[in-house]
């Protein structure tokens, strides 16, 4: 993990502030590590004199980011105590830890203690350490959830997806294939945690009995899809020889702001314009347009797949029987449903059910963008429905202000994948 001290920005030190909060401490997530920043990290670490964060303070921070602890059992403990001591709930502590027995507690026994916070927050840019820390906590708080390697970025970054649900019928929901369209990430990750929740305490997500949806369903998550690219728009990316690859591709289209702009995956390919349906066909238009070479967007890549992100989407899903896809990017709250003349049966339906619990509206894909995507090799490969929503409005990247509206807005879609199957 980087090192920070005062005086520096970004999002890692709105991690910083975030945990700082969670712990109890009133300090501003603005980015900046001033004194107010200073103040609370100082208290937080038990009065200490310097102020900086290092490996031990990100080891003693990161609890309040994957919302969990861990607390070995004393004689006489009892979890409404443990509970109430390390700010968790016993239910909470009851679904982290189902082999335990809360009346017959034994020392020395280790239990994991989520605290009593949600985990998917809605005031922090997305990354990849985030996206992997709530994985791991959700992990935690609800053992039932299941998670399974896809394949690795570029830059060697774990893909995962994250399973939920024991039914026959498979879903795929994936989000984040465009680096600056990183806020559909947590509308993925907050899904997962509400659905979860729901399900472990006996409670409905999006009006629904999170129980029938299990028990109907198996839905896999796979948040993000181009953790490379989010982390070079987010400003984490450490690696001077990747980011120094980055800084000279976009010397080569000045008219894309960057890393702002930046839609591509590390090697300046488009993830979205990878897949063998129309490749040819998007290619001449991307060339035409002038992107030739690798670029912060629109580059197809010198053959289809040969992106290892795409090619790790394509074979977890070759490797499925999903019966329906959803793959989140924004913006301009319109939902996309069909590929050239394909109409898989009930896919219009289904899209006008979207329509109506979102908002947003239902469209086919421009001449421009309609041919390479996901979406489009789905529906030509399977002939079932296969939909691109895009979320929120505005100018990429979209801030997370929006991202309460956005989840809104989206939960019946996130929710009517499934329920429109039945």
């Amino acid at each position: 993990m980087r090192e920070l001290v005062p005086g520096d920005q970004g999002v890692l030190v709105q991690y910083v502030q975030l945990a700082l909060r969670r712990a109890g401490y009133p300090v501003k997530i603005d980015g900046i590590f001033g004194e107010g920043t200073c103040a609370s990290l100082r208290a937080f670490l038990g009065g200490v004199q310097a102020c900086q964060v290092e490996e031990a303070q990100w080891n003693e921070l990161l609890p309040y980011l994957k919302g969990y602890t861990t607390y070995q059992v004393k004689e006489g403990d009892t979890f409404w105590e443990i509970a109430n001591r390390l700010h968790s709930s016993v239910r909470r502590m009851m679904a982290a830890n189902p082999t335990a027995d809360p009346a017959s507690l034994q020392a020395g026994t280790v239990l994991l203690v989520p605290f009593d916070f949600p985990l998917v927050s809605e005031e922090v840019p997305y990354s990849s350490l985030l996206t992997d820390w709530i994985l791991e906590g959700l992990q935690v708080r609800y053992p039932f959830l299941r998670e399974e390697p896809v394949g690795d970025s570029v830059m060697g970054q774990k893909l995962s997806v994250i399973r939920i649900g024991e039914g026959k019928k498979q879903v795929f929901y994936n989000a984040s294939f465009h680096a600056n369209e990183w806020i559909t990430t947590p509308v993925l990750l907050k899904f997962a945690e509400e659905y979860a929740q729901a399900f472990a305490m006996g409670l409905k997500v999006g009006g629904v009995p999170a129980s029938w949806l299990y028990y109907g369903f198996s839905l896999s998550l796979l948040p993000l899809v181009n953790p490379d690219g989010v982390d070079l728009v987010n400003g984490i990316l450490d690696d001077p020889q990747y980011l120094n690859n980055a800084v000279q591709i976009a010397a080569g289209y000045p008219d894309i702001p960057f890393p702002q702009g930046w839609k591509a995956n590390i090697d300046g390919i488009d993830l979205n314009l990878q897949f063998p349906a129309g490749w040819e066909t998007a290619k001449e238009v991307k060339y035409a347009q002038g992107y030739r070479t690798p670029a912060p967007r629109d580059f197809v890549g010198e053959a289809p797949l040969s992106a290892p992100e795409s090619r790790a989407v394509y074979d977890y899903t070759k490797r499925k029987d999903f019966s329906l896809i959803l793959a989140y990017h924004t913006q301009g709250e319109v939902i996309y449903w069909k590929y050239l003349d394909y109409e898989p049966e009930g896919s219009y339906r289904i899209a006008r059910y979207f329509q109506e619990v979102s908002g947003y509206a239902v469209e086919e894909t421009p001449g421009a963008s309609g041919n390479a995507g996901y979406k489009d090799w789905f529906i030509k490969e399977y002939n079932r429905p296969g939909y691109t929503i895009e979320a929120g409005s505005g100018v990429n990247p979209l801030q997370m202000e929006q991202f309460a509206k956005i989840y809104e807005d989206n939960l019946g879609i996130l929710v009517g994948g499934m329920t429109q199957l039945a």
